[in-house]
């Protein structure tokens, strides 16, 4: 009997090993440098090196990303660091072991040009539009606090982020709180002025997280996942104008405006201290709200150990 245990863990653990990486990501400028090795090979390249494969997901959102992985769809994961602190406290047992870097400028509280509000607390009594659950929440959460206000003062617009931009412009909603691309879609052109954003607030991380089991069975998968990411990420940073061009068809917008969007990010794999202490601040806030029942620990959610090997 003891034979045949060991020999059903044996087969279980060869299954896990054996198993392509299925990447679940979603269609913006958050997550660049990972599209941005898609598209120039950096992918191919490296799980070829690693000799293991991948497949490629894309989903609207944050929370779509985690039911991919909670249906058993998807391994890993892209997304901000608030849906993700969410799936990992409704008992997801994921870890986060990248990040795509920050954008305090890529996160915003935006209002039609015309529009008579002029700083924060002016959105008291408005409709703001937001997507809840996603870390839009956050900002506006932070600039609501800081201005005296509550989410009781303002009326609440529950949107998905494409869906913004019209209706802000039809008047549907009085401000809004976007990422980019959308904040550059509708501010370049005039359509659109920044009110606030995430400086000195916010870092506004994305990161990548994975199956706590996938990546104890398959190390050099995420190592290679890790260095495309981080190949990714330096391309942008050195070649702002070539990857707009690149990715502008996969983003949907002008090189010009795309070169705009990604000169509000810092793009990089690793984790720095400021990182994972956002992270931490992130968490507490949703645990204060009760956004989430079940607190998440931290230091055993966020690790290092496959950007260490990556040497990263």
């Amino acid at each position: 009997m003891k034979k045949m245990v060991l020999a059903f863990f044996a087969l279980v653990s060869f299954a896990l090993a054996a198993s392509e990486l299925r990447i679940g990501t979603q269609p913006y400028p958050l997550y660049a440098p990972l599209w941005a090795a898609k598209e120039l090979g950096y992918l191919d390249e490296e799980f070829k090196k690693a000799g293991v494969k991948y497949t490629w997901n894309v989903f609207g959102n944050g929370p779509l990303v985690n039911e991919g992985v909670r249906s058993g769809s998807i391994d890993l994961g892209t997304m901000a660091d608030l849906p993700a602190i969410i799936a990992k406290s409704v008992g997801l047992d994921i870890v986060l072991f990248a990040n795509f870097g920050i954008g305090e400028k890529a996160l915003a509280l935006i209002v039609p040009t015309n529009s008579t509000i002029k700083e924060v607390k002016d959105i008291k009594g408005k409709k703001i539009a937001y997507g809840k659950g996603t870390y839009a929440q956050h900002l506006l959460a932070i600039l609501l606090n800081d201005n005296g206000l509550k989410f009781g003062d303002i009326t609440e617009v529950n949107l998905a982020t494409g869906d913004i931009p019209i209706a802000l412009e039809r008047g549907d909603v009085d401000a809004a709180v976007v990422w980019e691309q959308y904040i550059s879609q509708l501010t370049v052109p005039g359509k659109a002025r920044v009110i606030a954003d995430g400086t000195g607030i916010k870092l506004g991380n994305n990161i990548s997280y994975i199956k706590r089991d996938f990546a104890k069975a398959n190390p050099e998968a995420v190592i290679a996942y890790i260095k495309a990411v981080q190949r990714g990420a330096e391309y942008i940073n050195n070649n702002n104008e070539d990857a707009a061009k690149l990715l502008s068809p996969v983003f949907k917008v002008s090189p010009e405006i795309l070169k705009v969007v990604l000169s509000h990010f810092e793009y990089y794999a690793k984790f720095q201290p400021r990182d994972i202490a956002e992270i931490e601040k992130v968490k507490n806030y949703v645990l204060k709200e009760k956004i989430i029942r079940k607190d998440v620990n931290i230091k055993d959610f966020v690790t290092t150990e496959y950007l260490d090997k990556a040497g990263i």
